[in-house]
Protein backbone atom coordinates (compact mmCIF):
# COMPACT_ATOMS: atom_id res chain seq x y z
CA UNK A 1 0.00 0.00 0.00
CA UNK A 2 1.15 3.51 -0.76
CA UNK A 3 0.28 6.16 1.81
CA UNK A 4 -0.60 9.69 0.96
CA UNK A 5 -2.29 9.04 -2.40
CA UNK A 6 -4.47 12.02 -3.39
CA UNK A 7 -8.18 11.49 -2.86
CA UNK A 8 -9.41 15.10 -2.92
CA UNK A 9 -11.62 15.73 -5.94
CA UNK A 10 -12.67 12.09 -6.34
CA UNK A 11 -16.34 11.53 -5.71
CA UNK A 12 -17.94 8.31 -4.52
CA UNK A 13 -19.00 7.32 -8.04
CA UNK A 14 -15.83 7.98 -9.98
CA UNK A 15 -15.86 5.32 -12.69
CA UNK A 16 -13.17 2.87 -11.63
CA UNK A 17 -12.54 -0.50 -13.18
CA UNK A 18 -11.18 -2.51 -10.32
CA UNK A 19 -8.87 -5.45 -10.72
CA UNK A 20 -8.40 -8.16 -8.16
CA UNK A 21 -7.31 -11.72 -7.67
CA UNK A 22 -9.54 -14.32 -6.08
CA UNK A 23 -12.94 -13.25 -4.78
CA UNK A 24 -14.36 -9.79 -5.59
CA UNK A 25 -13.84 -7.16 -2.87
CA UNK A 26 -16.38 -6.49 -0.13
CA UNK A 27 -16.87 -2.97 -1.43
CA UNK A 28 -19.88 -0.69 -1.85
CA UNK A 29 -21.18 -2.82 -4.73
CA UNK A 30 -20.93 -5.97 -2.61
CA UNK A 31 -23.02 -4.46 0.17
CA UNK A 32 -25.57 -2.85 -2.18
CA UNK A 33 -26.04 -6.31 -3.68
CA UNK A 34 -26.46 -7.88 -0.23
CA UNK A 35 -28.97 -5.15 0.74
CA UNK A 36 -30.99 -5.83 -2.43
CA UNK A 37 -30.95 -9.57 -1.82
CA UNK A 38 -32.21 -9.12 1.73
CA UNK A 39 -34.84 -6.64 0.52
CA UNK A 40 -36.25 -9.07 -2.04
CA UNK A 41 -36.39 -11.98 0.39
CA UNK A 42 -37.96 -10.01 3.25
CA UNK A 43 -40.38 -7.92 1.20
CA UNK A 44 -41.61 -11.04 -0.56
CA UNK A 45 -41.97 -12.79 2.79
CA UNK A 46 -44.25 -10.06 4.20
CA UNK A 47 -46.23 -9.65 0.98
CA UNK A 48 -44.81 -6.38 -0.34
CA UNK A 49 -43.49 -8.08 -3.51
CA UNK A 50 -45.31 -10.83 -5.40
CA UNK A 51 -43.71 -14.24 -5.80
CA UNK A 52 -43.52 -13.79 -9.58
CA UNK A 53 -41.80 -10.41 -9.39
CA UNK A 54 -39.51 -11.47 -6.54
CA UNK A 55 -38.25 -14.43 -8.55
CA UNK A 56 -37.77 -12.40 -11.76
CA UNK A 57 -36.07 -9.53 -10.00
CA UNK A 58 -33.83 -11.88 -8.03
CA UNK A 59 -32.55 -13.40 -11.27
CA UNK A 60 -31.90 -9.92 -12.67
CA UNK A 61 -29.95 -9.02 -9.53
CA UNK A 62 -27.98 -12.24 -9.82
CA UNK A 63 -27.00 -11.38 -13.40
CA UNK A 64 -25.86 -7.89 -12.40
CA UNK A 65 -23.78 -9.38 -9.59
CA UNK A 66 -22.19 -11.99 -11.86
CA UNK A 67 -21.27 -9.41 -14.50
CA UNK A 68 -19.62 -7.14 -11.93
CA UNK A 69 -17.79 -10.05 -10.32
CA UNK A 70 -15.37 -10.25 -13.26
CA UNK A 71 -12.11 -8.44 -12.57
CA UNK A 72 -11.98 -5.16 -14.48
CA UNK A 73 -15.75 -4.67 -14.66
CA UNK A 74 -17.35 -1.49 -13.31
CA UNK A 75 -18.87 -2.01 -9.86
CA UNK A 76 -21.31 0.82 -9.03
CA UNK A 77 -20.79 2.47 -5.65
CA UNK A 78 -24.13 4.30 -5.36
CA UNK A 79 -27.80 3.39 -5.53
CA UNK A 80 -28.38 5.77 -8.44
CA UNK A 81 -25.78 3.96 -10.55
CA UNK A 82 -26.70 0.46 -9.36
CA UNK A 83 -30.44 0.69 -10.07
CA UNK A 84 -30.10 1.39 -13.86
CA UNK A 85 -28.33 -1.94 -14.25
CA UNK A 86 -31.37 -3.67 -12.75
CA UNK A 87 -33.76 -1.64 -14.90
CA UNK A 88 -31.82 -2.67 -17.99
CA UNK A 89 -32.47 -6.31 -17.09
CA UNK A 90 -36.23 -6.25 -16.52
CA UNK A 91 -37.70 -2.78 -16.87
CA UNK A 92 -38.86 0.00 -14.59
CA UNK A 93 -41.11 -2.32 -12.61
CA UNK A 94 -38.09 -3.50 -10.63
CA UNK A 95 -37.80 -0.06 -9.01
CA UNK A 96 -40.77 -1.09 -6.84
CA UNK A 97 -38.26 -2.93 -4.67
CA UNK A 98 -36.88 0.49 -3.71
CA UNK A 99 -40.14 1.44 -1.97
CA UNK A 100 -39.47 2.49 1.60
CA UNK A 101 -35.74 2.79 0.99
CA UNK A 102 -33.43 5.71 0.30
CA UNK A 103 -29.88 6.14 -0.84
CA UNK A 104 -29.33 7.56 2.65
CA UNK A 105 -30.12 4.42 4.62
CA UNK A 106 -28.53 2.16 1.99
CA UNK A 107 -25.32 4.17 1.81
CA UNK A 108 -25.13 4.57 5.59
CA UNK A 109 -25.50 0.81 5.86
CA UNK A 110 -22.64 -0.02 3.51
CA UNK A 111 -20.50 2.73 5.03
CA UNK A 112 -20.89 1.09 8.43
CA UNK A 113 -20.45 -2.42 7.05
CA UNK A 114 -17.20 -1.47 5.30
CA UNK A 115 -15.82 0.21 8.42
CA UNK A 116 -16.91 -2.81 10.46
CA UNK A 117 -14.91 -5.12 8.19
CA UNK A 118 -11.90 -2.82 8.36
CA UNK A 119 -12.07 -2.77 12.16
CA UNK A 120 -11.93 -6.56 12.19
CA UNK A 121 -8.88 -6.38 9.90
CA UNK A 122 -7.24 -3.91 12.28
CA UNK A 123 -8.12 -6.14 15.23
CA UNK A 124 -6.28 -8.97 13.48
CA UNK A 125 -3.27 -6.70 12.81
CA UNK A 126 -3.11 -5.57 16.44
CA UNK A 127 -3.46 -9.21 17.45
CA UNK A 128 -0.34 -9.95 15.39
CA UNK A 129 1.47 -7.04 17.05
CA UNK A 130 0.50 -8.39 20.47
CA UNK A 131 1.54 -11.93 19.55
CA UNK A 132 4.98 -10.87 18.28
CA UNK A 133 5.52 -8.50 21.20
CA UNK A 134 4.60 -11.21 23.69
CA UNK A 135 7.07 -13.62 22.11
CA UNK A 136 9.82 -11.01 22.50
CA UNK A 137 8.84 -10.55 26.15
CA UNK A 138 9.07 -14.29 26.81
CA UNK A 139 12.53 -14.37 25.25
CA UNK A 140 13.80 -11.43 27.30
CA UNK A 141 12.79 -11.98 30.92
CA UNK A 142 16.52 -12.03 31.75
CA UNK A 143 17.53 -9.10 29.54
CA UNK A 144 18.61 -6.31 31.91
CA UNK A 145 18.94 -2.78 30.55
CA UNK A 146 18.45 0.85 31.54
CA UNK A 147 14.99 2.37 31.35
CA UNK A 148 14.77 6.05 30.48
CA UNK A 149 12.89 9.04 31.85
CA UNK A 150 13.20 12.46 30.20
CA UNK A 151 15.46 10.81 27.65
CA UNK A 152 18.05 9.90 30.31
CA UNK A 153 18.96 6.47 31.70
CA UNK A 154 17.06 6.21 34.99
CA UNK A 155 16.72 2.71 36.53
CA UNK A 156 17.59 -0.91 35.83
CA UNK A 157 14.74 -2.83 34.21
CA UNK A 158 14.09 -5.98 32.27
CA UNK A 159 13.15 -5.76 28.62
CA UNK A 160 10.26 -8.13 29.23
CA UNK A 161 8.75 -5.81 31.84
CA UNK A 162 9.12 -2.73 29.62
CA UNK A 163 7.66 -4.39 26.54
CA UNK A 164 4.83 -5.91 28.57
CA UNK A 165 3.87 -2.31 29.30
CA UNK A 166 3.75 -1.66 25.55
CA UNK A 167 1.70 -4.87 25.24
CA UNK A 168 -0.80 -3.42 27.71
CA UNK A 169 -1.09 -0.25 25.65
CA UNK A 170 -1.82 -2.12 22.43
CA UNK A 171 -4.25 -4.36 24.30
CA UNK A 172 -6.20 -1.27 25.38
CA UNK A 173 -6.20 -0.15 21.74
CA UNK A 174 -7.74 -3.47 20.78
CA UNK A 175 -10.35 -3.13 23.52
CA UNK A 176 -11.23 0.35 22.22
CA UNK A 177 -11.82 -1.07 18.75
CA UNK A 178 -13.97 -3.83 20.19
CA UNK A 179 -15.96 -1.19 22.07
CA UNK A 180 -16.41 0.73 18.81
CA UNK A 181 -17.61 -2.46 17.11
CA UNK A 182 -20.13 -3.28 19.82
CA UNK A 183 -21.34 0.33 19.89
CA UNK A 184 -21.74 0.81 16.13
CA UNK A 185 -22.73 -2.65 14.90
CA UNK A 186 -26.31 -1.43 14.41
CA UNK A 187 -28.06 -1.27 11.04
CA UNK A 188 -29.54 1.89 9.43
CA UNK A 189 -31.55 -0.04 6.80
CA UNK A 190 -35.26 0.68 6.68
CA UNK A 191 -34.84 4.10 8.29
CA UNK A 192 -35.25 5.67 4.84
CA UNK A 193 -34.06 9.24 5.49
CA UNK A 194 -35.56 10.96 8.50
CA UNK A 195 -38.85 9.84 10.02
CA UNK A 196 -39.15 6.35 8.53
CA UNK A 197 -41.65 5.17 5.92
CA UNK A 198 -45.28 4.10 5.60
CA UNK A 199 -44.14 0.76 4.17
CA UNK A 200 -44.06 -1.92 6.93
CA UNK A 201 -40.46 -2.89 6.33
CA UNK A 202 -38.83 -5.61 8.42
CA UNK A 203 -35.93 -3.60 9.82
CA UNK A 204 -34.94 -6.35 12.26
CA UNK A 205 -34.81 -8.88 9.45
CA UNK A 206 -32.61 -6.59 7.33
CA UNK A 207 -30.26 -6.08 10.25
CA UNK A 208 -30.02 -9.82 10.87
CA UNK A 209 -29.34 -10.71 7.21
CA UNK A 210 -26.54 -8.13 7.02
CA UNK A 211 -24.82 -9.33 10.19
CA UNK A 212 -25.70 -6.40 12.46
CA UNK A 213 -26.70 -6.71 16.09
CA UNK A 214 -29.99 -4.81 15.62
CA UNK A 215 -31.39 -1.79 13.77
CA UNK A 216 -30.42 1.72 14.85
CA UNK A 217 -33.62 2.37 16.78
CA UNK A 218 -34.30 6.05 16.01
CA UNK A 219 -34.64 6.47 12.24
CA UNK A 220 -33.35 10.06 12.29
CA UNK A 221 -30.34 8.93 14.33
CA UNK A 222 -29.70 6.09 11.87
CA UNK A 223 -28.79 8.30 8.91
CA UNK A 224 -28.21 11.75 10.37
CA UNK A 225 -26.30 11.32 13.65
CA UNK A 226 -25.00 7.75 14.18
CA UNK A 227 -23.77 7.52 10.60
CA UNK A 228 -21.37 10.40 11.22
CA UNK A 229 -20.47 9.30 14.74
CA UNK A 230 -19.19 5.94 13.49
CA UNK A 231 -16.25 7.24 11.39
CA UNK A 232 -15.55 10.05 13.84
CA UNK A 233 -15.26 7.76 16.83
CA UNK A 234 -13.22 5.26 14.84
CA UNK A 235 -10.74 7.98 13.88
CA UNK A 236 -10.31 8.80 17.57
CA UNK A 237 -9.88 5.12 18.46
CA UNK A 238 -7.10 4.81 15.88
CA UNK A 239 -5.05 7.72 17.25
CA UNK A 240 -3.81 5.69 20.22
CA UNK A 241 -2.37 2.66 18.35
CA UNK A 242 -0.56 4.97 15.92
CA UNK A 243 0.96 6.86 18.85
CA UNK A 244 1.90 3.60 20.55
CA UNK A 245 3.72 2.48 17.40
CA UNK A 246 5.68 5.73 17.30
CA UNK A 247 6.47 5.61 21.04
CA UNK A 248 7.83 2.09 20.77
CA UNK A 249 9.97 2.94 17.76
CA UNK A 250 11.34 6.07 19.43
CA UNK A 251 12.22 4.05 22.53
CA UNK A 252 14.24 1.67 20.38
CA UNK A 253 15.81 4.57 18.46
CA UNK A 254 16.98 6.16 21.73
CA UNK A 255 19.50 3.39 22.23
CA UNK A 256 20.04 2.63 18.50
CA UNK A 257 22.06 5.84 18.28
CA UNK A 258 24.67 4.19 20.54
CA UNK A 259 27.92 3.13 18.85
CA UNK A 260 27.06 -0.40 20.04
CA UNK A 261 23.26 -0.63 20.35
CA UNK A 262 21.80 -3.60 22.21
CA UNK A 263 18.64 -3.73 20.11
CA UNK A 264 19.38 -4.18 16.41
CA UNK A 265 17.03 -4.28 13.43
CA UNK A 266 17.40 -7.15 11.00
CA UNK A 267 16.55 -4.96 8.02
CA UNK A 268 18.75 -1.89 7.48
CA UNK A 269 20.21 0.03 4.57
CA UNK A 270 23.70 1.47 4.12
CA UNK A 271 24.55 5.12 3.73
CA UNK A 272 25.52 6.21 0.21
CA UNK A 273 28.43 8.22 1.61
CA UNK A 274 29.36 6.76 5.02
CA UNK A 275 30.25 3.07 4.77
CA UNK A 276 29.97 2.41 8.51
CA UNK A 277 26.30 3.42 8.76
CA UNK A 278 23.46 0.92 9.05
CA UNK A 279 20.26 2.93 8.93
CA UNK A 280 17.15 1.35 10.51
CA UNK A 281 15.00 2.01 7.46
CA UNK A 282 12.21 -0.38 8.41
CA UNK A 283 11.67 1.42 11.72
CA UNK A 284 11.80 4.83 10.05
CA UNK A 285 9.31 3.79 7.36
CA UNK A 286 6.77 2.54 9.89
CA UNK A 287 7.20 5.67 12.03
CA UNK A 288 6.68 7.89 8.97
CA UNK A 289 3.58 5.98 7.91
CA UNK A 290 2.10 6.02 11.43
CA UNK A 291 2.52 9.78 11.62
CA UNK A 292 1.02 10.13 8.13
CA UNK A 293 -2.05 8.22 9.29
CA UNK A 294 -2.29 10.43 12.38
CA UNK A 295 -2.49 13.43 10.08
CA UNK A 296 -5.09 11.74 7.86
CA UNK A 297 -7.26 10.83 10.85
CA UNK A 298 -7.79 14.52 11.53
CA UNK A 299 -9.32 14.80 8.04
CA UNK A 300 -12.30 12.77 9.22
CA UNK A 301 -12.82 15.15 12.11
CA UNK A 302 -12.53 18.28 9.98
CA UNK A 303 -14.84 16.87 7.31
CA UNK A 304 -17.53 16.70 10.02
CA UNK A 305 -16.78 20.18 11.31
CA UNK A 306 -19.41 22.92 11.03
CA UNK A 307 -22.02 20.80 9.24
CA UNK A 308 -25.73 20.24 9.84
CA UNK A 309 -26.73 16.63 10.63
CA UNK A 310 -26.63 14.04 7.89
CA UNK A 311 -24.30 15.65 5.34
CA UNK A 312 -22.18 13.06 3.61
CA UNK A 313 -18.84 14.88 3.96
CA UNK A 314 -17.72 12.84 6.98
CA UNK A 315 -19.48 9.64 5.89
CA UNK A 316 -17.59 9.19 2.59
CA UNK A 317 -16.81 5.48 2.50
CA UNK A 318 -13.87 5.82 0.12
CA UNK A 319 -12.04 8.42 2.17
CA UNK A 320 -12.78 6.80 5.52
CA UNK A 321 -11.98 3.25 4.46
CA UNK A 322 -8.75 4.40 2.82
CA UNK A 323 -7.54 6.01 6.05
CA UNK A 324 -8.52 3.00 8.14
CA UNK A 325 -6.78 0.63 5.71
CA UNK A 326 -3.63 2.71 5.97
CA UNK A 327 -3.77 2.36 9.76
CA UNK A 328 -4.08 -1.38 9.31
CA UNK A 329 -1.07 -1.37 6.96
CA UNK A 330 1.00 0.46 9.60
CA UNK A 331 0.12 -2.11 12.25
CA UNK A 332 0.82 -5.03 9.93
CA UNK A 333 4.21 -3.51 9.01
CA UNK A 334 4.99 -2.87 12.67
CA UNK A 335 4.19 -6.49 13.54
CA UNK A 336 6.67 -7.57 10.85
CA UNK A 337 9.35 -5.20 12.20
CA UNK A 338 8.97 -6.68 15.68
CA UNK A 339 10.06 -10.04 14.28
CA UNK A 340 13.22 -8.41 12.91
CA UNK A 341 14.46 -7.10 16.28
CA UNK A 342 17.64 -8.71 17.58
CA UNK A 343 18.53 -8.39 21.26
CA UNK A 344 22.10 -8.49 22.62
CA UNK A 345 21.58 -9.35 26.31
CA UNK A 346 25.24 -9.09 27.25
CA UNK A 347 25.56 -5.65 25.68
CA UNK A 348 22.38 -4.43 27.44
CA UNK A 349 23.72 -5.49 30.84
CA UNK A 350 27.06 -3.86 30.07
CA UNK A 351 25.23 -0.57 29.43
CA UNK A 352 23.95 -0.56 33.00
CA UNK A 353 27.50 -0.44 34.30
CA UNK A 354 28.32 2.60 32.17
CA UNK A 355 25.95 4.87 34.09
CA UNK A 356 24.58 5.28 37.60
CA UNK A 357 21.04 3.92 37.27
CA UNK A 358 21.51 1.83 40.46
CA UNK A 359 22.06 4.70 42.87
CA UNK A 360 18.44 5.11 43.98
CA UNK A 361 18.65 1.60 45.40
CA UNK A 362 21.46 2.77 47.71
CA UNK A 363 19.21 5.49 49.16
CA UNK A 364 16.31 3.01 49.44
CA UNK A 365 18.45 0.41 51.21
CA UNK A 366 19.90 2.90 53.70
CA UNK A 367 16.38 3.97 54.63
CA UNK A 368 14.76 0.52 54.58
CA UNK A 369 17.42 -1.32 56.60
CA UNK A 370 19.08 1.43 58.66
CA UNK A 371 16.42 4.19 58.95
CA UNK A 372 18.63 6.78 57.23
CA UNK A 373 16.16 9.44 55.94
CA UNK A 374 15.65 9.07 52.20
CA UNK A 375 16.81 12.58 51.35
CA UNK A 376 20.07 11.97 53.26
CA UNK A 377 20.60 8.67 51.45
CA UNK A 378 19.70 10.40 48.17
CA UNK A 379 22.41 13.01 48.85
CA UNK A 380 24.99 10.29 49.60
CA UNK A 381 24.14 8.46 46.35
CA UNK A 382 24.22 11.70 44.36
CA UNK A 383 27.66 12.62 45.76
CA UNK A 384 28.90 9.14 44.89
CA UNK A 385 27.64 9.57 41.31
CA UNK A 386 29.27 12.98 40.94
CA UNK A 387 32.62 11.62 42.16
CA UNK A 388 32.34 8.56 39.95
CA UNK A 389 31.62 10.52 36.79
CA UNK A 390 34.39 13.04 37.56
CA UNK A 391 36.92 10.24 37.97
CA UNK A 392 35.72 7.96 35.13
CA UNK A 393 34.58 5.28 37.55
CA UNK A 394 31.74 2.84 37.03
CA UNK A 395 29.39 1.34 39.62
CA UNK A 396 31.22 -1.99 39.42
CA UNK A 397 34.63 -0.50 40.33
CA UNK A 398 33.64 2.37 42.61
CA UNK A 399 35.99 2.29 45.66
CA UNK A 400 34.25 1.05 48.78
CA UNK A 401 36.45 3.32 50.90
CA UNK A 402 35.20 6.37 49.02
CA UNK A 403 31.50 5.66 49.68
CA UNK A 404 32.35 5.20 53.37
CA UNK A 405 34.03 8.60 53.33
CA UNK A 406 31.07 10.27 51.53
CA UNK A 407 28.68 8.71 54.05
CA UNK A 408 30.64 10.04 57.05
CA UNK A 409 31.03 13.52 55.53
CA UNK A 410 27.33 13.74 54.72
CA UNK A 411 26.14 12.69 58.18
CA UNK A 412 28.55 15.13 59.77
CA UNK A 413 27.41 17.97 57.50
CA UNK A 414 23.74 17.18 58.13
CA UNK A 415 24.36 16.77 61.87
CA UNK A 416 22.76 13.31 61.89
CA UNK A 417 24.30 12.31 65.24
CA UNK A 418 21.63 9.72 66.07
CA UNK A 419 22.75 7.49 63.17
CA UNK A 420 25.87 5.30 62.98
CA UNK A 421 28.91 7.26 61.91
CA UNK A 422 30.32 4.22 60.11
CA UNK A 423 28.87 3.29 56.72
CA UNK A 424 26.46 0.46 57.68
CA UNK A 425 26.84 -1.66 54.52
CA UNK A 426 29.63 -4.18 54.15
CA UNK A 427 31.51 -4.08 50.87
CA UNK A 428 29.65 -7.21 49.74
CA UNK A 429 26.30 -5.59 50.55
CA UNK A 430 27.38 -2.40 48.80
CA UNK A 431 28.30 -4.29 45.63
CA UNK A 432 24.97 -6.13 45.73
CA UNK A 433 23.07 -2.85 46.09
CA UNK A 434 24.71 -1.56 42.90
CA UNK A 435 24.18 -4.81 40.99
CA UNK A 436 21.33 -4.20 38.50
CA UNK A 437 20.23 -7.85 38.52
CA UNK A 438 19.97 -7.83 42.31
CA UNK A 439 18.04 -4.56 42.15
CA UNK A 440 15.48 -6.01 39.75
CA UNK A 441 15.10 -9.14 41.87
CA UNK A 442 14.55 -7.09 45.04
CA UNK A 443 11.62 -5.12 43.64
CA UNK A 444 8.70 -5.93 45.88
CA UNK A 445 5.50 -4.25 44.71
CA UNK A 446 2.58 -5.42 42.63
CA UNK A 447 3.30 -5.11 38.92
CA UNK A 448 7.01 -4.31 39.27
CA UNK A 449 9.84 -5.91 37.32
CA UNK A 450 10.77 -8.72 39.74
CA UNK A 451 10.70 -12.19 38.08
CA UNK A 452 7.63 -13.43 39.94
CA UNK A 453 5.48 -10.49 38.83
CA UNK A 454 6.73 -10.66 35.25
CA UNK A 455 5.87 -14.35 35.15
CA UNK A 456 2.31 -13.57 36.26
CA UNK A 457 2.07 -10.80 33.66
CA UNK A 458 3.14 -13.18 30.89
CA UNK A 459 0.46 -15.68 31.90
CA UNK A 460 -2.18 -12.95 31.95
CA UNK A 461 -1.01 -11.66 28.57
CA UNK A 462 -1.40 -15.14 27.07
CA UNK A 463 -4.95 -15.37 28.42
CA UNK A 464 -5.86 -11.84 27.27
CA UNK A 465 -4.53 -12.49 23.77
CA UNK A 466 -6.48 -15.73 23.45
CA UNK A 467 -9.67 -14.02 24.61
CA UNK A 468 -9.38 -11.22 22.07
CA UNK A 469 -8.54 -13.59 19.23
CA UNK A 470 -11.71 -15.50 20.07
CA UNK A 471 -13.72 -12.26 20.01
CA UNK A 472 -12.45 -11.40 16.54
CA UNK A 473 -13.15 -14.91 15.26
CA UNK A 474 -16.70 -14.85 16.63
CA UNK A 475 -17.51 -11.46 15.09
CA UNK A 476 -16.14 -12.45 11.69
CA UNK A 477 -18.03 -15.74 11.81
CA UNK A 478 -21.25 -13.94 12.81
CA UNK A 479 -21.13 -11.67 9.75
CA UNK A 480 -20.17 -14.54 7.45
CA UNK A 481 -22.97 -16.76 8.76
CA UNK A 482 -25.55 -13.97 8.36
CA UNK A 483 -24.56 -13.29 4.74
CA UNK A 484 -24.56 -16.99 3.92
CA UNK A 485 -28.07 -17.34 5.40
CA UNK A 486 -29.21 -14.38 3.30
CA UNK A 487 -27.67 -15.97 0.20
CA UNK A 488 -29.35 -19.32 0.87
CA UNK A 489 -32.76 -17.69 1.23
CA UNK A 490 -32.11 -15.60 -1.88
CA UNK A 491 -31.18 -18.72 -3.85
CA UNK A 492 -34.34 -20.43 -2.63
CA UNK A 493 -36.36 -17.43 -3.84
CA UNK A 494 -34.82 -17.63 -7.32
CA UNK A 495 -35.44 -21.35 -7.52
CA UNK A 496 -39.01 -21.28 -6.17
Amino acid sequence: MTLGMPTIGKNSESIEYLHWEGNPPKDEFFWLTAINKATLVLNHRIGLISAQNAKKWARALQEVEEEASVSGFHRPKTVLHFEPKLVAKCGWEITAMHAGRSSQDMHCTYQKAILRDEVLNIAEAIGEVLNNLLELCKQNTDTYLPAYTNGVAAQPETLAHIWLAHFSGFLRDLESLETWFEKHNYCPMGATVLGGTSWPLDRKGMSSYLGFKAPVYNTYDATQIAATDAPLELSLALVSPMLHVVQFIQDVMTQYAQPRPWILVGSTYASSAMPQKRNPGSLIDVRRDANTVLGNLTNIIFRAHSLPPGMYDAKDSMLNASTVREACFVLTSFAAVLKMLQINKKRALEELDLDWTATQELADTLMRKYSIPFRIGHHIASQMTTFGRSNELRPSNFPYEKVCEIYQQTLEKMEMKEHPTEFPLTEEEFRSVLNPISIVNRRNVLGACQPGEVSLMLKKADADLAEHKLWKTEQSRGIKDALERCQRDFNALMES
